[in-house]
């Protein structure tokens, strides 16, 4: 195992869309950053982007990206992901868990009956599967005495968005940062869930050109992924980190810490008045 000089990441989901961007950013800053997801040829999937696209972006970017197919959905996959790591690169600054089994069906209007059962597979794959990345993730990083897990979620977890599979997922991811930050205290190592804002994804796209009047006026503010990678860099480089371990933060507002915005300086905004604001977990435990 040869621990190398170049902070290392794991971004998982990484093909496309969030991931990809959160990657890149990462590659920006000099990581190695290790990418996963199903896709290894243009056209197999839905939506383009595979992870050998997003590796070689990385590596433009300054990084270093490595490709590595895993289905998130196996947990010997997941497992053989972090040993990979673990030989390579003897080290692990950041996990983003990302990955989640997204539903065709997901924006489509009704209620959760009259779609598909399939939108319940974001609970094994982005829920159950960010469970096992991070307890991998936990066992390099504790005994470094540094780390940073990130959740991507969003203002789902607290009000109505696509209906209760996809809520229940992003209320989960916030619960595993606010409780597996309690484990972390005094470890070095922190966990936060990330409120992200509307995104410019490949997804997003076909999802506007689809249904322009419920979602124009939110798309032309919309965030790229790439500047909520460049504010999960920033938390992790915080000397003062350990004050948001366990929190659920807004991407739009925590990156005002950081001096981080958009080209051209544009500001995204927060939906906290119009969406909700992030839990805030009771301080007791009961072990």
């Amino acid at each position: 195992m040869d621990r190398i000089e170049r902070p290392v990441a794991i971004v998982t989901g990484a093909s496309r869309g969030a991931g990809r961007g959160i990657a890149v950013a990462l590659g920006e800053k000099g990581y190695r950053v290790y990418v996963t997801g199903r896709t290894v040829r243009e056209g197999d999937a839905a939506l383009p982007g595979t992870i050998g696209a997003t590796a070689a972006q990385i590596d433009a970017a300054g990084g270093e990206g490595r490709a590595v197919q895993v289905d998130h959905a196996d947990s010997d996959a997941i497992a053989a992901l972090f040993e990979q790591v673990a030989d390579e690169s003897g080290r692990l600054d950041i996990l983003v868990n990302n990955v989640a089994a997204l539903n065709d069906d997901l924006v489509k209007p009704g209620p959760f009956w009259e779609k598909s059962t399939g939108l319940v597979d974001i609970l094994d794959v982005g829920l159950r599967s960010h469970y096992f990345a991070s307890w991998h993730a936990a066992r390099m990083m504790v005994p470094a005495g540094d780390g940073l897990i990130a959740f991507t979620s969003s203002f789902g977890s607290v009000c109505y968005m696509h209906g209760p599979a996809y809520g229940a997922q992003k209320a989960g991811v916030d619960k595993f940062a606010a409780d597996m930050g309690v484990d972390f205290r005094g470890t070095g190592v922190a966990a936060i869930s990330l409120w992200m804002g509307p995104l410019l994804t490949e997804r997003s796209a076909q999802t506007l050109a689809e249904h322009p009047e419920q979602y124009e006026k939110f798309m032309a503010e919309a965030e790229t992924p790439e500047f909520n990678g460049r504010v999960i860099a920033a938390i992790h480089d915080d000397p003062a980190r350990e004050e948001l371990n366990g929190q659920t933060l807004i991407t739009a507002e925590i990156a005002q810490r950081y001096g981080i915005t958009e080209e051209a300086g544009r500001v995204p905004p927060s939906y906290r008045a119009m969406l909700g604001d992030p839990r805030i977990p009771h301080p007791a435990i009961v072990a």
